[in-house]
């Protein structure tokens, strides 16, 4: 126990998600019924469709695919940030039901920011002990209260950090998932936030890069949305995202 890092798996998702979202498109443009359509969707139609979906801005078809991470080694800083993103379900590790009890003289994990870590090995520290003390005083009110289980776990849960780490279960279609990497892609998007919306990325492109080849944040595709507050380095994240589409989504 002690400082993680992130790990996030593709745990499940849509069965050719491409081959669904195609025939939904088709269908939409389509009077032949769905065994015929079914039978008339081939990989060249695929791309052509999807690309066509993605110019039109026709999207409600690409939400018939959907996708299962499990997330672990993050904040729970970032778990009030992601569900935010309420077209998608959520499964989380309970601090209620999970006791957080110091095992071996150890803490509970954690993640420590990398604002934090930039400024050195002291400060690293430092903050270490802040946790190791924020675990002595959990302890003590687990104690006060009875270590009686859940009902002393969600009282002496309200002194743990936002720093403490969560797990969690998310399932999102791909039209939301679009929409998350175009916010949570971006650099102007919370350091740790950003760091698993492009491993997110990295797992779905295999997948169906199609539908995800230009996923990301919004300068990748045209200007700039944040104004006066954009970070100024356009050029070097399209460069950036370019290279993910190249390992992970088969770009040439």
């Amino acid at each position: 126990m002690g400082e993680v890092c992130l790990h996030v798996e593709l745990l499940s998702h849509t069965p050719d998600p491409q081959g669904i979202v195609a025939m939904a498109a088709k269908l939409c443009y389509s009077s032949v019924d769905i065994d015929r359509l079914k039978e008339g969707i081939e990989r060249a139609d695929q791309s052509s469709f999807i690309a066509k979906l993605m110019d039109m801005g026709h999207l409600s078809p690409v939400e018939h695919a959907s996708f299962t991470f499990g997330v672990e080694g993050v904040s729970r800083s970032l778990l009030a940030q992601i569900t935010r993103h309420r077209i998608a379900s959520f499964s989380v590790k309970s601090q209620r039901y999970v006791t957080e009890k110091s095992k071996d003289g150890k803490t509970f994990n954690y993640i420590i920011p990398e604002g934090i870590k930039a400024l050195g090995q002291h400060s690293v520290e430092k903050f270490k002990q802040q946790m190791l003390q924020i675990q002595e005083w959990y302890d003590e009110w687990l104690e006060l209260l009875g270590d009686k289980g859940e009902s002393s776990n969600e009282d002496a849960r309200f002194v743990l950090p936002n720093a403490a780490e969560t797990k969690f279960l998310v399932t999102m279609n791909a039209r939301e998932l679009l929409h998350f990497f175009s916010l949570r892609c971006c650099n102007r998007a919370q350091w740790e936030i950003r760091a698993l919306a492009k491993e997110m990325l990295k797992l779905v492109l295999p997948v169906a890069p199609n539908i995800f080849m230009n996923a990301g944040p919004a300068c990748i595709r045209g200007k700039c949305p944040e104004g006066s507050m954009s970070c100024g380095r356009a050029e070097e994240v399209r460069r950036e995202f370019e290279d993910i589409y190249r390992r992970f989504g088969g770009l040439k």
